[in-house]
């Protein structure tokens, strides 16, 4: 790849497929990352990109991956989702850890690896893909936002960190996406998914996938910090107008 490289995590669907698919339009070379290979490989071929297996919750797997990535000028940490619904004092833990191992601590693994090679690029931009529950609750939602708050919490800390070097960080904080996302969280239900999203028009994964591009094309000097994004009927994660 004689193109900027662009490092897409979960890009075998959703917003991680129409952000590489986005990227690869905008001139990017792009390396995609996640667990199912097949899908994976689809995804490659269109956008002229390389698939290569990636289990973010596998230290492993993420060193196996950056290894492959001789340079990386964007990271778009894509990686994550959400597991039941449950109340705190139902909590199930497998669920609480499926969502820390992958949001907050696949973020942390990914990130710390390719930091040397984003920072050395010159221009380096790390995305994280949190939600807006990194910065609201809701009923049964704990899980989740105590994962999403951490992420949020490990992605701003580096923009400190990392002041004065040749590295940006933007804070992508999407609300209802139609994707596999409710599919995923309510364990396959593939109708009571669907009844999250009744009566409203949700987001896009392309039209998550079109601000990440925008933002990633920004002057050097131009870093977008936090990217706020929901459909016009929704207010808030608990408030929306239905149709």
């Amino acid at each position: 790849m004689t193109n900027p490289i662009a490092v897409v995590t979960g890009a075998s669907a959703g917003i991680g497929a129409a952000t590489a698919r986005r990227l690869a339009a905008a001139g990017f070379g792009v390396v995609l990352g996640a667990r199912r290979l097949d899908r994976l490989g689809e995804v490659a071929a269109e956008t002229g990109g390389r698939a290569i297996e990636l289990d973010v919750t596998d230290a492993g797997s993420v060193e196996a991956f950056c290894a492959q990535i001789p340079a990386c000028h964007v990271l778009v940490n894509n990686a994550g989702g959400a597991r039941g619904l449950d109340r705190v004092d139902t909590a199930d833990e497998a669920h609480w850890r499926w969502m820390w191992e992958t949001n907050v601590l696949g973020t942390l693994r990914i990130t710390k690896a390719l930091l040397p090679k984003l920072v050395a690029s010159g221009n380096g931009h790390v995305v994280t893909m949190t939600s807006i529950a990194a910065y609201e609750v809701y009923d049964g939602g704990a899980g989740y936002t105590s994962a999403k708050h951490a992420q949020s919490a490990l992605h701003r800390t580096l923009r400190g960190e990392h002041l004065g070097e040749p590295v940006r960080f933007t804070e992508i904080l999407p609300g209802m996406v139609e994707t596999e996302f409710s599919v995923t969280r309510f364990d396959g239900d593939a109708e009571r998914a669907a009844g999250v999203y009744a009566g409203i028009e949700p987001l896009t994964a392309d039209d998550v996938a079109d601000v990440i591009t925008f933002a990633v094309t920004r002057p050097p000097h131009v870093n977008l910090d936090q990217i706020v994004l929901k459909p016009r009927a929704q207010a808030s994660a608990t408030r929306a107008h239905r149709d």
